[in-house]
C-alpha cells in the first residue's frame, strides 16, 4: 500500500497546509483538518503521477511520527497502478515489451499507468500476469 506521512500545519492565511516530507511535489490545503485530509490523498496521487510520467523511481515513504503527522494513502486503483509501475520498472521491462506480452497497443499500456484514468481491474490483472506477478487484495480495520 502506498501510504505516506503528511504534515498538517497552520498556514499564514488561516487554512491548514498539508505537505509530504517524502514527496515534496505534493502540497495542498484545507479550510479545516477534515478538508485538508481529503485533499491530501488527491495531492499525493497527482504528485506520484509525475514520477510515473517521467519514468522516475517512486519515493520511499518514511515513518509517520509526530503530533501533526498523519498517514495518507492513495485510492485502491492508484495503488494497483503504482504497484504495476514498480513491477514493470524494477526488472527493466519496457512498456512496448509489456504491450507485446499482453497483445495490446502501447496506447492501452499507457492508460494502465495513468493515475488520472479509470482502468478495469481485469486489465491490471492481465498486466501483472504478463510480468509473472499476481495481485493480492485484502481489507484491514481502519486505525
Amino acid at each position: 500500500m502506498y501510504l505516506y506521512p503528511a504534515r498538517l500545519g497552520n498556514d499564514t492565511n488561516g487554512t491548514i497546509l498539508v505537505t509530504f516530507p517524502d514527496v515534496p511535489e505534493a502540497i495542498t490545503y484545507g479550510q479545516d483538518r477534515a478538508e485538508a485530509f481529503v485533499r491530501a490523498a488527491n495531492a499525493l496521487e497527482t504528485a506520484l503521477s509525475f514520477y510515473v510520467d517521467e519514468g522516475k523511481p517512486l519515493p520511499k515513504a518514511g515513518r509517520a511520527r509526530g503530533r501533526n503527522i498523519v498517514p495518507v494513502a492513495v485510492c485502491a486503483l492508484a495503488d494497483l497502478k503504482l504497484q504495476l509501475y514498480e513491477s514493470q520498472r524494477s526488472p527493466g521491462i519496457r512498456k512496448a515489451e509489456l504491450a507485446r506480452r499482453m497483445g495490446i497497443s502501447r496506447t492501452n499500456i499507457d492508460r494502465l499507468f495513468d493515475l488520472t484514468r479509470s482502468s478495469r481491474v481485469e486489465q491490471l490483472e492481465a498486466a501483472f500476469r504478463a510480468l509473472g506477478k499476481r495481485q493480492v487484495i485484502h481489507v484491514e480495520d481502519a486505525a
